[in-house]
C-alpha cells in the first residue's frame, strides 16, 4: 500500500509540473501585477458613455478566422477577449452611429497624465471593417481627464483619445501597436481647441503631453477605457490593453492585470 501511495503522490506532482509548464507556456503570459490580486472588478461599459445599442462584452476567442493557425489565431493573453460591436447608422441621433466604452471610473482616477509612458493594445480587425470605414476604422483607447491647462484654466474635462493606425493584419489578431510610437492622439472640447491637438489636426503622443505641459498643474485622468465611435459600423475585438507597467488581460470571466516585463 506505501508503494502505490508513493506512486500516486508522484504522479499528483508530475501532473501539477506538467500544469505549471503549460500556463508558464502560453503565449503572452506574465505575472499579477503587486496589489492587484491579478484582477479588477472596476471594470465594465462605461453607461454614460453608452449612445445606441452596442456591445462591449467579455468573451472567449476569438480564434481564427478559419484557416488561420498559430499565435496570430488565438488571443495574445488567455483565451478570452473584450469584444465589440458598433452600427453606423443604428440612431435616430445626430449623427446616427452608436458609441461603447468599456473601461474602469475607479482605478486611475487621480493618476498623472504625464506619467502615462506606455500604452497599447492587441486588436482584431476583419476585412468587412476596413470594407466599411477604410484601414483606419478601428477602436480606440480614451482617456477621460482633468487636462488644467493654463491656457484654458476654466476647462476641467476632456477626452484625450488616440486613433491608432492600421492593423498590420487583418481576420486574425494583430501584433501589439504601441499608442506611444503609432497613430494619432486629440483632446476633445476647449482643451484640443488650446493645445491645437484636436480632431482635425491630431498629435503625437509626444506633441500632446508636451501641449498639456503648459505650466499649469499637472493634468490628471478620470477614467481609462477602450471604445468605438461615432463613426463606423465595427465588429472585433481587443485585448492586451496595456497601460504603464500593467497589461489588462480580457477574460469571459473577467479582467486579469498582469505586470509587463
Amino acid at each position: 500500500m506505501k508503494s502505490l501511495s508513493g506512486v500516486k503522490r508522484k504522479m499528483a506532482l508530475g501532473v501539477t509540473t506538467l500544469a505549471a509548464i503549460a500556463v508558464s507556456a502560453v503565449p503572452g503570459s506574465a505575472a499579477p501585477a503587486p496589489g492587484t490580486q491579478g484582477g479588477s472588478d472596476h471594470w465594465g461599459v462605461i453607461t454614460r458613455n453608452t449612445i445606441g445599442s452596442p456591445v462591449a462584452a467579455l468573451r472567449n476567442g476569438p480564434f481564427g478566422s478559419f484557416g488561420v493557425t498559430g499565435p496570430s489565431a488565438r488571443p495574445p493573453y488567455g483565451t478570452g477577449s473584450l469584444g465589440i460591436e458598433v452600427g453606423d447608422n443604428s440612431t435616430s441621433l445626430t449623427p446616427p452611429s452608436e458609441k461603447v466604452d468599456f473601461g474602469n471610473e475607479v482605478d486611475f482616477y487621480g493618476n498623472p497624465v504625464l506619467g502615462l509612458t506606455k500604452i497599447g493594445f492587441h486588436v482584431f480587425q476583419t476585412g468587412e471593417n476596413t470594407s466599411h470605414g477604410g484601414p483606419g476604422n478601428m477602436p480606440n483607447i480614451r482617456f477621460e481627464i482633468n487636462p488644467r491647462l493654463t491656457a484654458a484654466p476654466a476647462t476641467t474635462y476632456s477626452s484625450m483619445v488616440w486613433s491608432p493606425p492600421a492593423s498590420p493584419v487583418t481576420d486574425r489578431w494583430s501584433p501589439y501597436l504601441d499608442a506611444t510610437t503609432t497613430g494619432k492622439w486629440f483632446l476633445t472640447g476647449a482643451a484640443g481647441t488650446a493645445t491645437g491637438c484636436n480632431q482635425s489636426t491630431p498629435c503625437t503622443f509626444a506633441q500632446l503631453k508636451t501641449a498639456l505641459n503648459d505650466g499649469g498643474s499637472a493634468p490628471t485622468i478620470y477614467t481609462a477605457a477602450v471604445g468605438k465611435g461615432r463613426d463606423n459600423l465595427w465588429a472585433g475585438a481587443v485585448d492586451g490593453l496595456r497601460i504603464n507597467r500593467s497589461i489588462y488581460d480580457f477574460e469571459a470571466n473577467g479582467v486579469r492585470t498582469l505586470r509587463a516585463n
